[in-house]
């Protein structure tokens, strides 16, 4: 369908509702909502939770929807609540969570703007993204004009029969967060009137709170609004997504390597890879279909991982940030030489060998020059014993920094990796790491 924009120019609108579905990412939609959207540009809006500094990979579900919106033509918003923030949501919540202050959500905001402008086009065009923080309307709505203005348009009963508040109604939930919904429909009926926004997006765990926007729009007289809700993401061995034994899998470089990024999509079951290919990447229908065929073929060469986890580390990091990933992997589970582990960044160096045993020497000790033998036994305490470490040089079971070496070599500064670190190995897989400290 070919319709006339703003500017005048034309844009074709393809049909987001027809491409969510072949990728699996519908879960609820309103009747309706496929023959708005396809009547010609729609707004559409995602809210975002700003309690961390960082979105997480269960955060680019819903931006892969406003990203699906944007390329079929439509003009996606994205919410960061700075208002909501501070009350906090209990959908999928077994307790009461913290609540943080004005300041921390503030740079908490500003953190994710910058994450969210990696995946939306901010910049020029007809369906360029507009970010918006529900704080800037609240802040000047007093409690008497918001119950007066929305809370009596949605009854008590309405907001008990959610999923959301049902669910907690056991273990008890505060006033506070039982009025999440309607300040988030209200925010739903802010964006309609002011900016003409007529969809929101979001998980299947958000769908009351969404049609609570939908409903008060229409008891508003503001119109009439729909919902689009995904599945939620689960792991097929019933683990949680975007959790590993180390914690959650970070946007952020500082909280999440790209080295762990890439190895989190690289290591998806092949149960889970495929319905990965299709939610979190642009990678059409026929490549995805391409490489399942050659993943029966072979699935020890696990093709379909390889081109996730090379796409999703490219896409959230940059095109250095996989190459150097490929080397850290195949420091650990592939052949690597000496000049692989030099090129690697201190970040990616520690990330290969997060939880490998670890010790520290003075530089002041290393500086003098250590025997190897030494270094083994008394001063890393990789090996038990001077014998020990003897016996394994002259079987040729020693290397330092992936180079074998014998019980004469001395190891000095010229040695260390990123002027801090030296690998000790025994074997193929038993890997130390001695720290110089100042």
């Amino acid at each position: 369908m070919i319709i006339l924009a703003r500017n005048f120019k034309a844009i074709e609108m393809k049909n987001l509702v027809e491409e969510l579905t072949w990728r699996g990412m519908i879960h609820d939609i309103t009747p309706g909502t496929e023959e708005h959207l396809m009547k010609g540009q729609a707004s559409v809006y995602v809210g975002f939770d700003p309690t961390a500094d960082s979105l997480h990979v269960g955060n680019l579900i819903p931006i892969m929807m406003l990203v699906h919106a944007q390329k079929a033509g439509h003009k996606p918003f994205a919410l960061v609540g700075g208002a909501t923030g501070l009350i906090g949501d209990p959908s999928g919540k077994s307790q009461e969570r913290n609540l943080l202050d004005t300041t921390q959500i503030e740079y908490n905001l500003n953190a994710q703007k910058e994450q969210l402008k990696h995946f939306l086009n901010f910049e020029e065009g007809d369906s360029k993204a507009e970010l918006v923080n529900n704080y800037d309307w609240f802040k000047d709505i007093s409690l008497l004009e918001f119950i007066r203005g929305a809370g009596k348009h949605i009854t008590v009963n309405y907001m008990m029969a959610k999923d959301s508040v049902k669910k907690r109604l056991e273990t008890g939930i505060s006033f506070t967060e039982f009025t999440y919904q309607l300040i988030q429909g209200y925010d739903f009926y802010h964006l309609k009137k002011n900016m003409n926004v007529t969809i929101q997006m979001g998980g299947a765990d958000q769908w009351g709170n969404i049609t609570t926007g939908t409903e008060l729009i229409r008891r508003m007289g503001a119109g009439e609004a729909y919902a689009l809700t995904c599945p939620l993401m689960t792991k097929a061995d019933g683990g949680k997504f975007g959790k590993t034994e180390s914690g959650t899998i970070w946007l952020d470089r500082k909280r999440t390597s790209p080295y762990e990024f890439y190895q989190f999509w690289l290591n998806a079951s092949d149960e889970d890879v495929l319905k990965y290919l299709r939610t979190f990447t642009l990678i059409g229908q026929e490549e995805i279909e391409k490489l399942e065929k050659e993943h029966s073929e072979a699935p020890h060469l696990r093709a379909m991982q390889k081109r996730l986890a090379e796409y999703m580390t490219r896409k959230v990091h940059s095109d250095a940030d996989y190459d150097m990933a490929l080397k850290a992997s195949s420091i650990l589970f592939g052949k690597s030489t000496n000049e692989d582990l030099m090129a690697l960044d201190e970040e990616t160096f520690l990330g290969v060998f997060k939880g490998v045993n670890q010790s520290e020497i003075s530089r002041s000790t290393l500086s003098n020059g250590i025997n190897i033998i030494e270094l083994l036994s008394v001063e890393s305490g990789f090996l038990g014993s001077k014998g020990e470490a003897r016996r394994n040089l002259q079987q040729n079971a020693i290397s330092l920094n992936k180079e074998k070496v014998s019980e004469e070599l001395v190891v000095g500064d010229s040695h260390l990796l990123n002027n801090k670190f030296l690998l000790l190995q025994k074997g193929k897989k038993n890997y130390f790491v001695v720290k110089i400290t100042d």
